[in-house]
């Protein structure tokens, strides 16, 4: 009955996204809100919305664990694995504006909520924070877009409904209540289910919120960004991802932080690894994408090889396995030093290339 409950609560959390954003999105293109505004918001954050779901279900029910857990790994999930099946897919060609933006920002914002964490505390304070950096990040795109209307290009939201202007907006407002309502249910059944496996497996909240829960919740992104990369629509695939991981800091932290009175503790091992490892991926798309705005399908592989890495560390850590402190050396002495120097010299060649041209 649990993992019937599991797998309906992801089903409704999917399911609920999709209609979400369909529905907000037709409704702010009728509203004449720029494609800009609705590419990088609308359908990025719509898609966030299961985590916003689970995370506040989570912090009510006392399980700051895996509300900030799902935070986290959603955005180490949409870095990695996300951007690396998209990558895999189809190169991604990345427009100037995320090169020199948006993903900027997001590196920023990763560091800020790492500052923030240092004292094991995400207050009310700091949620608030969070909600004012993302007022003020939306209405910084909406001056944008209206002084550039035609910078992007309008992502694919479907067709209109027929019939006048009143039945269109009344189906596009039924489809936002009937998404929320099926996220509120999802995320409900997916939390109760999950804290029910934790308890089985003798894993903790931590690490399920960061795998399974933030797997889960990240499934509207990836279907989004895969299904965009496939169809041509590549910086789409890429806004959605950056989109996303802002919204799941500054929204989703910032409105679960305010809901808890005492704001939301933050664990030892997630301020010591999970975090660091959030910062170092957001990080880690600069080099690659200033360097001919793309990304490869082998740097998605690289992406991708990261992310079943980091599931293996966590594994392993879960378990308390005897090869965890061989696993953490090789990854940490061997391995990404040897990807730092791949990507120095790969950045290298590529100024010394535009050098020559």
């Amino acid at each position: 009955m649990v993992f019937v409950l599991f797998v309906a609560g992801l089903i409704l959390l999917v399911f609920g996204a999709e209609a979400l954003v369909r529905g907000a999105a037709r409704l702010a293109s009728g509203l004449g809100i720029s494609p800009l505004v609705v590419g990088l918001t609308v359908v990025a954050f719509g898609t966030s919305s299961p985590e916003l779901a689970v995370s506040i279900q989570g912090a009510v029910e006392g399980k700051p664990d895996l509300a900030l857990g799902n935070v986290v790994g959603s955005n180490i999930f949409n870095i990695l694995f996300v951007l690396g099946a998209s990558a895999l897919a189809a190169p991604l060609i990345v427009g100037r504006e995320l090169v020199r933006r948006e993903i900027p920002i997001l590196i920023g914002v990763s560091l800020l909520f790492w500052a923030l964490a240092l004292d094991g505390d995400i207050s009310r304070v700091d949620g608030l924070a969070f909600l004012v950096l993302f007022v003020a990040y939306t209405s910084a795109l909406i001056v944008i877009s209206r002084r550039n209307p035609e910078s992007i290009d309008a992502p694919e939201i479907g067709t209109e409904a027929t019939g006048g202007l009143l039945s269109r907006r009344l189906v596009q407002l039924a489809m936002i209540v009937l998404g929320l309502g099926m996220l509120v249910l999802g995320s409900h059944w997916l939390v109760g289910a999950s804290v029910v496996f934790a308890r089985w497996l003798g894993v903790s909240e931590l690490v399920i919120g960061l795998t399974i829960v933030a797997a889960g919740t990240s499934l509207p992104e990836a279907a989004t960004s895969v299904m965009a990369a496939f169809r041509g629509q590549r910086d789409i695939a890429v806004g959605n991802v950056i989109g996303s991981c802002l919204f799941n800091i500054l929204v989703v932290l910032g409105v679960t932080a305010v809901l808890m009175p005492s704001g939301l503790a933050v664990a030892p091992a997630l301020l010591a690894f999970d975090i660091e490892v959030m910062v170092v991926a957001a990080v880690a798309c600069l080099p690659i994408v200033f360097t001919g705005h793309r990304i490869e399908r082998w740097e998605g592989a690289l992406f991708l090889a990261y992310y079943v890495a980091y599931v293996g560390y966590l594994l392993l850590y879960a378990q308390s396995h005897d090869a965890l402190d061989e696993y953490t050396m090789v990854m940490t002495t061997v391995v990404l030093p040897l990807t730092a120097v791949t990507l120095a010299v790969f950045v290298a060649r590529q100024w010394r290339r535009r050098g020559d041209g």
